[in-house]
């Protein structure tokens, strides 16, 4: 039924939970997986080089959370043999645009994100990255809480 399955990470143990489903699905199904980690590129829009901890140093820390991220996917892809795990990085200043940008380029038949299950006041001022891929997206969405 699945084909290539996205997975949208960020480390986080909604997204660890979301990654065991992911890779069991890829398990059953026969399917590739692809683990996306989205970086804000401009975390401090306006403040540019006045930041003290510096674009060098945030994107450098950023990388290294997203190589952890990929790489509690991958421990999990290892121990299923017949899936297929390919690591994915992109760029973007919110996450749900990412997650469907990157569901489009690689031709993705399912995403699977992670969802924190906040409710009320904190998830109207925090947001919600899964609300937003399910209302926009334009092919299957499995939330995991």
């Amino acid at each position: 039924m699945f084909k290539h399955i996205l997975l949208a990470t960020d480390g986080s143990s909604a997204s660890t939970h979301a990654a065991e489903l992911a890779v069991r699905l890829a398990r059953i199904h026969g399917a590739e997986l692809t683990a996306l980690f989205v970086v804000d590129p401009y975390p401090y829009a306006g403040v540019g080089e006045a930041n003290p901890m510096g674009f060098q140093a945030y994107m450098s820390a950023a990388m290294q959370q997203a190589s952890q991220a990929h790489g509690q996917v991958m421990t999990l892809c290892e121990q299923e043999p017949r899936v297929t795990f390919h690591p994915r990085l992109a760029e973007e200043l919110a996450p749900a645009p990412g997650i469907l940008q990157t569901a489009e380029q690689t031709g993705a038949d399912l995403i699977v994100v992670g969802s924190h299950g906040r409710t009320g006041v904190a998830r109207l001022v925090l947001g919600s990255v899964a609300n937003k891929v399910v209302a926009e997206s334009r092919i299957p969405v499995l939330v995991a809480r």
